[in-house]
């Protein structure tokens, strides 16, 4: 499997699909998955005739089970490392959920020339826990019994989290039971300690500085129905720290709206990145 080692012997599995001379689209995948949950639109841009590259984040997927390093900082680290082994050059990156904040704080960060656009899906941007600064955020409790899950109970929360993930909850939802399992197989495959500390990691990490320092173009999207990282908290204000950016929401859309509603999702960012 093609991986690299970044300066601490971790090892990042990742996929390299299509021309080395075409256009790079890289995408960084949520909690707790791996790349593999992008596979619907590796395929779709892979077709359109883009390279697209995607990473399992260290303890998520293949790459290592680390003890250490299970932050938001070193996940950018690793993106760094990984960009710059493969020597990505005005690449778009897309990030769903905590792999929006993964983006968010790389793209902040990254050397001119890296990054040309940028794309925050169902991100957890600019900060999910409540607090003073974000009072419509969410609760720390119910992070706190998230955790407490991951620590007791994971398997069966996972396929429980599926539910309200894709809203499959919903009334006249039709609940689709191998999304769920593809679901469950990716968190299950990752690290119950970096899962449980990658919490944390998305929900108590502050993006406001790194967004208002983003200065390539950037396309906000999120379901206005999303359960996990509601829009009125995220998407809606995400948008208002980046100069510039533009910003679709999706009236009854889930957070998982990438898997459920990949034709619409896939449409918009590909117009976004020929605009």
């Amino acid at each position: 499997m093609p991986s690299i080692t970044t300066s601490d012997k971790t090892e990042i599995f990742y996929k390299d699909w299509g021309s080395k001379d075409a256009h790079p689209i890289m995408f960084h995948h949520g909690w707790p998955l791996s790349s593999d949950d992008w596979d619907t639109q590796m395929l779709f841009f892979v077709n359109q005739g883009y390279r697209v590259i995607a990473h399992d984040r260290r303890g998520h997927g293949r790459s290592s089970q680390t003890a250490t390093g299970n932050d938001m900082d070193t996940y950018v680290d690793d993106v760094i490392a990984l960009t710059n082994a493969l020597d990505l050059k005005n690449a778009v990156h897309i990030g769903h959920s905590t792999g929006g904040g993964e983006v968010a704080r790389y793209v902040a960060k990254a050397k001119p020339g890296r990054v040309s656009k940028a794309v925050l899906v169902s991100a957890v941007t600019p900060f999910m826990v409540q607090s003073d600064i974000n009072p419509a955020g969410t609760p720390k409790k119910d992070l706190d019994n998230i955790r407490e899950q991951v620590a007791t109970n994971r398997s069966k929360f996972y396929y429980d989290f599926t539910l309200p993930f894709y809203n499959f909850d919903r009334v006249g939802v039709e609940v689709n039971e191998p999304v769920r399992w593809n679901w469950w197989r990716q968190g299950m495959t990752g690290s119950a300690l970096a899962h449980y500390h990658g919490i944390a990691a998305f929900s108590e990490t502050n993006f406001h500085e790194d967004l208002k320092k983003i200065s390539v173009p950037v396309l906000v999207l999120h379901g206005e129905d999303d359960q996990v990282v509601p829009f009125e908290a995220s998407g809606k204000q995400t948008v208002k720290l980046i100069k510039g950016a533009q910003l679709i929401s999706y009236p009854g859309f889930p957070h998982g709206m990438p898997v459920t509603h990949a034709d619409a999702i896939n449409k918009d960012i590909l117009k976004f990145i020929k605009s």
